[in-house]
């Protein structure tokens, strides 16, 4: 589980093509990228419960607080620019003091998508965060 939390993370915050993309609400940081799922070495993508494939893409959200990690109700929706909505859906995974949250999309044609996500901290109120990428399946 070690390698996945160092994959994520170095697709997080390394990768030069993926820079870094990150929204402060107050004290939090949303650290955000996506990437698509055949980027991952098959058993990474396996140990993660991820799809790998040339035509799903990875979400991947961090929330930091001080610089730590932390736990937090994920959210959201991509939209792409018919309008059309899907939701998103989270999953946490906890990792040698990490914590991130990863969901899974498809990647039907280069497009561009409209990402809308929602952070909740506890009972605080809800921080949302949309951003624009685009994105095409793996050839």
């Amino acid at each position: 589980m070690r390698r996945i939390a160092s994959l994520i993370f170095c697709l997080l915050f390394a990768l030069p093509a993926l820079a870094e993309r990150k929204q402060t609400f107050g004290e939090l940081d949303v650290h955000y990228s996506t990437f698509n799922s055949s980027f991952l070495q098959p058993d990474v993508a396996a140990a993660a419960g991820l799809t790998r494939s040339k035509t799903v893409g990875v979400l991947n959200v961090a929330v930091l607080k001080g610089g730590k990690g932390q736990p937090a109700k994920v959210d959201g929706t991509l939209k792409n620019l018919l309008g059309q909505t899907t939701p998103l859906q989270f999953r946490q995974v906890l990792e040698s003091g990490a914590v991130y949250y990863l969901a899974e999309f498809p990647l039907r044609q280069r497009e561009v998508l409209t990402f809308s996500i929602d952070v909740q901290i506890g009972d605080g109120a809800p921080h949302t965060l949309t951003f624009n990428q685009e994105v095409f399946p793996d050839e």
